[in-house]
């Protein structure tokens, strides 16, 4: 009853808020309208409302005010998110350049880290060691003495911004994002659960988990296919900041995160990579993505949605139940997997263009 409640708190007023949050959207214009604006990653028809930020913002503030203790790491918590939103608004009403949303990710991942969120250690999958992070403290009085771990703080700051952008370049087909979310945060709430019975404190990061499994639930009838309303840059960039949190206040268990958000993590590495090697800026958006490839083979997004949520769930319950060194193994399967279907859907498409029948 202790997690079931912040889960429906945050499930409920996440899918009571989102029809309110489509009419505003609608009257502001935050719309994604094709006819007014052009996104080559765009896979929907049609004008779709865009605000979809706020209303997970809404449904994720009020259960961590009411069930999660008003801390410095709360507030943090809360002032990146709403930094993120505020600029996903900016953006849904008109586009924003990737630089200056790219900026805005970083002072909303500086919140974070200045308000405790720093990565002490992370596991070595392959000796299971630990590799510290924290050795290295500088001291400094400013308003009194305070102290910071370069390396800690730094570790955490790459994996947020990290995070934050892989989540993002998977939210490109109906529920597809809400669904993958839910069932990592989800997943973090079992392991984060786990440490709580021998560290009482962990019991809260179990309690956020949940908040955040709930309220991306209640978003994502809206948002599934056809869907009524788009999670936008600021729901994306919501996704990852939070899920970026969990892995590291669940013990720093950043293999579980990445293993569970597997699809998402090896596409944008591959995605990078395409782009770069091909002199293209790694910030400008495409239709290279493997949803987009899925489309073309002759997908729907239902089955493309599905079939993220369920290699997710997969990986979830692989996660659970190995060691650190077999998450890494498993996680290199997954990119060789990815990797080759990519390049075997890259060909097709390729193939099937070349033999395209003459339609005149």
């Amino acid at each position: 009853m202790t997690l079931f409640m912040p889960w429906l708190a945050a499930f409920l007023l996440a899918f009571a808020v989102t029809p309110l949050i489509i009419q505003f959207a609608n009257r502001m214009g935050l719309v994604d309208d094709p006819t007014r604006r052009h996104h080559p990653a765009r896979t929907h028809t049609g004008v779709i409302p865009r605000a979809g930020g706020l209303a997970l913002y809404v449904g994720l503030i009020f259960p961590m005010l009411f069930f999660l203790p008003l801390s410095k790491l709360t507030i943090g918590i809360l002032a990146g998110a709403g930094i993120l939103v505020v600029m996903g608004l900016l953006d849904d009403q008109k586009d924003v350049s990737p630089y200056i949303r790219l900026c805005t990710n970083g002072i909303a991942a500086i919140l974070l880290v200045g308000a405790g969120a720093g990565i002490p250690f992370i596991t070595n999958p392959l000796t299971g060691g630990v590799i510290p992070l924290d050795i290295w403290r500088l001291r400094f009085t400013l308003f009194g003495t305070h102290s910071i771990l370069p390396w800690a703080d730094v570790f955490a700051f790459l994996w947020i911004m990290w995070t934050m952008n892989i989540v993002g370049w998977s939210a490109g087909v109906d529920g597809q994002m809400p669904g993958f979310v839910a069932i990592c945060a989800f997943v973090l709430g079992i392991l984060s659960l786990r440490f709580s019975v021998q560290d009482p404190t962990q019991m809260p990061v179990t309690i956020l988990s949940f908040i955040v499994c709930g309220a991306f639930l209640g978003f994502l009838p809206w948002n599934f296919y056809p869907q009524k309303i788009m999670p936008g840059y600021g729901g994306k960039t919501l996704a990852g900041f939070l899920l970026a949190l969990l892995g590291i206040l669940s013990y720093g268990k950043l293999g579980t995160a990445l293993l569970v958000l597997g699809i998402p993590t090896i596409d944008a590495a591959y995605t990078l990579l395409r782009r770069v090697t091909t002199k293209k800026s790694p910030l400008r958006a495409d239709r290279g993505h493997l949803h987009h490839r899925l489309l073309d083979l002759g997908w729907g997004r239902r089955r493309v949605a599905l079939f993220y949520w369920g290699v997710s769930a997969i990986l979830g319950l692989v996660s659970l139940t190995v060691t650190s060194k077999q998450k890494l193994f498993a996680l290199l399967l997954v990119a060789v997997i990815v990797g080759g279907l990519l390049t075997w859907l890259r060909f097709l498409s390729r193939f099937l263009k070349q033999h395209a029948p003459d339609s005149g």
